[in-house]
């Protein structure tokens, strides 16, 4: 069955080209320049996946997911969007957002990417593991009414555990999930989310030496 995927780009251009290449790839694309439009697109037609930008007319792309998941809907998200620093990416965690694409835009990244978003089955807001409850929108952890320490890549990590339901992930694939770029990737850097986790999962988290990790729960 064709997945479904909304495109809110109000640069003309952008959104063309991103609709036409995902509709190449085989997926039915549904495109919106502004929220409203995007807004009622979302009361006709039940869709797979949502590739929003930030900044847009009237509100923006922050302000339009925070409306759809306080309704209820659970559709993966991603932030396609020129913002990388710390405090946006924390804010459109907060909101609901499953990832995000910096701009400009690697056609072939945010292929892999709506695939890997498409293949999610976690669709609550909040996971129990053990004394612990992980929040997916904000990517944030708890202990009771507490807040633990843990950076927003480990938080990504760990949703990334979660989803793959005790499959051993490669390091290969979790940094294609993690990093924008191979550049950016580092073992050195997965170890240090790695060792983040542990202190709350240190028994869960599998290490299978040269091909990944997996979380057992």
């Amino acid at each position: 069955m064709q997945a479904r995927i909304l495109l809110l780009e109000d640069d003309r251009l952008l959104n063309a080209t991103l609709k036409d290449f995902l509709e190449d790839e085989g997926f039915g694309v549904d495109a919106a320049f502004d929220p409203y439009s995007a807004f009622d697109l979302t009361y006709k037609r039940k869709y797979d996946c949502y590739l929003l930008d930030v900044k847009l007319p009237y509100e923006s792309g922050f302000d339009m997911l925070s409306k759809l998941r306080n309704s209820g809907d659970m559709t993966p998200a991603m932030f396609i969007t020129s913002k990388n620093d710390t405090v946006s990416l924390q804010q459109g965690f907060d909101v609901g957002a499953d990832d995000y694409l910096k701009k400009p835009v690697d056609l072939d990244e945010l292929l892999c990417r709506v695939r890997a978003l498409l293949k999610r089955q976690i669709r609550v807001q909040k996971v129990q593991i053990g004394e612990y409850h992980f929040d997916i929108y904000s990517k944030k952890l708890f202990r009771e009414n507490e807040e633990m320490e843990l950076s927003i890549k480990a938080g990504q990590l760990l949703q990334l555990l979660l989803e793959a339901n005790g499959r051993v992930l490669s390091l290969d694939e979790i940094k294609a999930t993690l990093w924008s770029s191979a550049s950016e990737a580092s073992d050195g850097s997965l170890r240090v989310y790695i060792t983040q986790l542990k202190k709350y999962f240190n028994d869960n988290i599998q290490n299978i030496r040269g091909v990944g990790y997996c979380l057992e729960r």
